[in-house]
């Protein structure tokens, strides 16, 4: 028999590639069942209904990113380029956020206002400190770095669909990350 935890996160293995590949709409219980490898009402037993299923994903993939990526507004390139590391590293993510802002509005939750706020005050401050340019106003700093870092991720209308021979080179869109970022810095 297996445990809960075991269970449970075969039901969200399974649910982050069925909705990164279909979004909320297209995403079937049933086929998220099957690949789990379990009966789809277990599934309603663990998360209630496919929307709170959806929510759980990606609020634990989001929670793995915070994590993971500490923000530095004293070091913006710095902070692009693991972004970059890490969106290449989970493309998942980005493809849910997609599906989040094109199917969920709801998903805008208080904790991750909260976070992006900080983010944005930091920035805000660094400027005042003069470790910043303020050549652009914190929020367009914030998502030009945030688009720039993932624009290279699978699936991305402006990356590599337009260009896929560019990502043969990683290592040359890390630099050019740093190095854009660098300059809207410092502009």
């Amino acid at each position: 028999m297996r445990n809960a935890d075991t269970t449970r996160q075969s039901i969200l293995n399974a649910a982050l590639e069925e909705f990164s590949a279909f979004g909320i709409a297209g995403a079937r219980v049933e086929r998220i069942a099957k690949n789990a490898g379990f009966n789809k009402n277990l599934i309603y037993v663990y998360f209630e209904n496919k929307e709170t299923l959806f929510t759980t994903v990606l609020q634990k993939y989001l929670d793995r990113a915070f994590d993971a990526i500490s923000f530095t507004p004293d070091d913006l390139p710095d902070y692009a380029v693991r972004v970059f590391d890490f969106a290449m590293e989970n493309p998942h993510l980005i493809r849910l956020l997609m599906w989040s802002d094109l199917e969920d509005k709801s998903f805008n939750r208080p904790e991750r206002s909260a976070i992006h706020e900080q983010k944005l005050q930091e920035i805000r401050d660094a400027q005042s400190a003069g470790r910043v340019g303020s050549a652009f106003p914190p929020h367009i700093l914030l998502t030009s770095i945030m688009t720039l870092a993932t624009a290279w991720t699978e699936k991305n209308p402006f990356g590599p669909t337009q260009n896929p021979e560019v990502t043969k080179n990683l290592e040359e869109i890390r630099a050019s990350v740093a190095k854009t970022v660098k300059l809207m810095v410092h502009a």
